[in-house]
């Protein structure tokens, strides 16, 4: 029991000094350029914490989310079709193609994809 006990330590303190030294010979530092520069959403790191940000971020996030579902629905439908019923299953796509173009022409219709507005 005790000389588990004392591998046990002796393997603690081995990985600790391992992890001191890697973590005092890496490159990184605290403020290295990644961390001082804006974030892809637009907050300032340095700024305040309380700052509103941009609706036009959220829905372009929100329009790629919908978009991602989207793949993830669909890539499923391709692999059923060779064990599915080819009328239904062309119908249920074809429905779902629609209603995603739909959403993007209401998108497109509304302003929701201009960038630069």
């Amino acid at each position: 029991m005790k000389m588990i006990l004392l591998m046990f330590l002796l393997i603690w303190m081995l990985s600790m000094l391992i992890m001191f030294l890697a973590s005092m010979l890496s490159k990184k530092t605290l403020y290295d350029r990644e961390k001082n520069s804006p974030f892809e959403c637009g907050f300032d790191p340095k700024g305040k914490p309380r700052m509103p940000f941009s609706i036009r971020f959220f829905l372009i996030a929100v329009i790629f989310l919908i978009f991602d579902v989207e793949i993830a629905l669909m890539l499923p439908m391709i692999m059923i079709m060779s064990i599915s019923n080819i009328k239904i299953w062309f119908l249920l796509s074809s429905y779902f193609i629609f209603i995603l173009t739909m959403g993007l022409y209401y998108e497109w219709k509304y302003g929701a994809l201009n960038w630069l507005n």
